[in-house]
């Protein structure tokens, strides 16, 4: 049985302030997927009900021992309900994060006409922008990880 939005949401915050004070005590090394969703010129970003809520690439955690592809296809059928299968690396990227040494595995699949179904409990908005006309208020994340999807994106 899936909780209600309304319960959802506040636990991820919370587990996000929780995780945040963790993060800056053990300063781990972490891994997690970025996928970058095209529709020909448009890029789908996201807003999640945690965090900094700035305009993002969606992504998650890579559990231990799952292959980062593997990660990605899980984290984008969860939440946005996407079952793609033809999905190209885009590489790796090292970040900083909250405190955490992240290695960013970064992906890339290009879908027509996509049906979106969001998590609202993770995710307060998804939406597609055009390349050339993304918003402002976004991660810092957000260009370098488009750039490396270049032509394929």
């Amino acid at each position: 049985m899936e909780l209600p939005v309304a319960v959802r949401r506040p636990a991820y915050r919370a587990a996000y302030r929780v995780l945040q004070v963790w993060w800056f005590v053990t300063r781990p090394q972490k891994s997690g997927v970025k996928c970058v969703l095209t529709d020909g010129d448009r890029v789908l970003l996201v807003r999640h009900t945690y965090g900094r809520r700035h305009w993002d690439i969606p992504g998650g955690a890579v559990k231990r021992g799952e292959p980062p592809l593997h990660a990605a296809r899980r984290e984008m059928r969860e939440e946005l309900g996407i079952d793609a299968t033809d999905w190209v690396s885009i590489g790796e990227m090292p970040v900083r994060m909250n405190h955490r040494r992240d290695t960013l595995h970064c992906f890339h699949v290009d879908l027509r006409d996509p049906v979106i179904r969001i998590d609202r409990g993770e995710l307060e908005q998804a939406h597609w922008f055009a390349r050339g006309a993304l918003p402002a208020e976004r991660s810092r994340y957000v260009s370098p990880i488009l750039d490396r999807a270049g032509g394929q994106a």
